[in-house]
């Protein structure tokens, strides 16, 4: 069975010499894994259209078993260059992103946290990095997952609800501080 979404990468991880498995977060579908067999060929179909951050429409075919699909088509509507012009807005962005795959369960469709995540990208895009927004986004995460109301800091809830947070954070935090 073929699907189509919308979708941003969050990770891209060599599977073999020549394929690679990329985790997406989609508003319809929610983390989806697929393989993009030959994405590594510098001849590939995929070349220069799987990298992270990028917003695309992709095409894919459900696995018979388990939760890793088979890519089959991927059209980039977004590369998110901005995302690339200083280290510590990449390094927030991967940080949104792996924070949100921490904290959600694959192939659970919660638009709510994709619209987010699409909002802090575009965000971080325009206006670059910062410790504002990177408290903003753990907050609005928090909320959405109905944790972080309490007294307590939003993070802390958020991390003993996902069982604990990105270790680039604490590089991030250093980073942000600094600017």
């Amino acid at each position: 069975m073929w699907e189509t979404a919308n979708g941003v990468i969050l990770r891209v991880t060599k599977l073999t010499e020549t394929s690679s498995i990329v985790r997406w977060s989609t508003a319809e579908f929610g983390i989806i894994d697929t393989v993009a067999k030959g994405a590594r060929r510098s001849n590939s179909r995929f070349a220069g259209k799987i990298d992270l951050f990028f917003s695309a429409e992709l095409g894919w075919q459900r696995a018979k078993s388990g939760r890793l699909h088979y890519l089959r088509e991927c059209a980039v509507a977004d590369f998110r260059e901005g995302l690339r012009r200083n280290y510590p807005t990449t390094l927030l962005a991967g940080y949104c992103c792996g924070l949100l795959d921490q904290v959600s369960e694959p192939e659970h469709a919660q638009p709510e946290l994709h619209d987010l995540l699409m909002r802090a990208l575009n965000h971080l895009q325009e206006a670059g990095a910062s410790l504002r927004a990177m408290h903003h986004y753990e907050r609005e995460l928090a909320r959405l997952h109905g944790v972080g109301r309490g007294a307590g800091d939003a993070v802390i809830e958020l991390a003993e609800f996902g069982a604990g947070l990105p270790q680039l954070r604490t590089e991030l935090l250093e980073r942000l501080r600094q600017t």
